[in-house]
């Protein structure tokens, strides 16, 4: 993957896909500051929240400052909004467009001078199948991974210049933790539901958060060096139903 002695940062580093993205970085030589609400395996950690404006504005700099260096940063944190437009209430609302999309943008606003200075670097974030064929009763989210794709969009075009490459992978289930609680908040058998949800994927199965992270890192890799804004899914060969 050539990412041997890059310096990376990761949100959500403590969740399902965080902690399998920290863990191949560094099977890849890299070096990793994690951020989340509870500890992570990175490297470094520095612990926060991401509704906190001040504190995305900081990050980059601070994990840099760590690193002693920031070639790659990955807005991988997310949470899901599940219901109808009707269900949703105004902290639904705030809380994911915080979390999914004022906290990558404030991160990348913060982190692309910083790579610019140093000859470039690669930003992947995380959007969804579902933010590119927005599904049924997920408005909030869809939106949020909506803007995500357009944002990686955008700057993947306003940055190339700079060598500095965003993209982003969209997944479409994967087996974590969140989705398993998810389940269980509306009564079902977390286990059950996941047989079911691996019937309906061509493959056979839902992602496993090995099967995102890999390709986080080949979009953060020298490999995917002529890519600039896609967006990836990673979906098993399954459509957004």
């Amino acid at each position: 993957m050539q990412l041997k002695n890059k310096k990376a940062l990761v949100t959500g580093a403590s969740g399902g896909i965080g902690a399998a993205i920290v863990r191949r970085l560094q099977a890849e030589g890299a070096t990793v500051t994690g951020t989340d609400l509870t500890p992570s395996d990175a490297d470094f950690h520095i612990a926060g929240n991401l509704m906190d404006a001040e504190f995305c504005d900081a990050l980059p700099a601070q994990a840099m400052a760590k690193m002693g260096g920031l070639d790659i940063l990955i807005n991988n944190a997310g949470i899901i909004t599940r219901g109808d437009i009707t269900q949703a209430s105004d902290a639904d609302l705030q809380r994911t467009m915080a979390i999914n999309v004022e906290a990558p943008f404030r991160l990348c606003r913060a982190a692309i001078p910083l790579m610019a200075d140093k000859g470039g670097g690669a930003i992947v974030n995380t959007s969804s199948c579902w933010g590119v064929h927005p599904g049924p009763n997920h408005p909030v989210y869809v939106m949020s991974k909506a803007a995500i794709a357009s944002l990686t969009q955008c700057l993947g075009m306003d940055h190339a210049h700079q060598n500095i490459r965003v993209n982003a992978v969209c997944p479409n289930e994967v087996n974590t933790p969140m989705i398993r609680t998810g389940f269980e908040m509306r009564g079902l058998d977390p286990d059950k539901a996941i047989e079911e949800l691996n019937a309906s994927v061509p493959l056979g199965r839902i992602a496993e958060p090995e099967d995102i992270a890999d390709v986080v890192l080949f979009l953060a890799s020298d490999q995917a060096r002529y890519m600039c804004g896609a967006l990836l899914e990673v979906n098993g060969g399954k459509p957004v139903q």
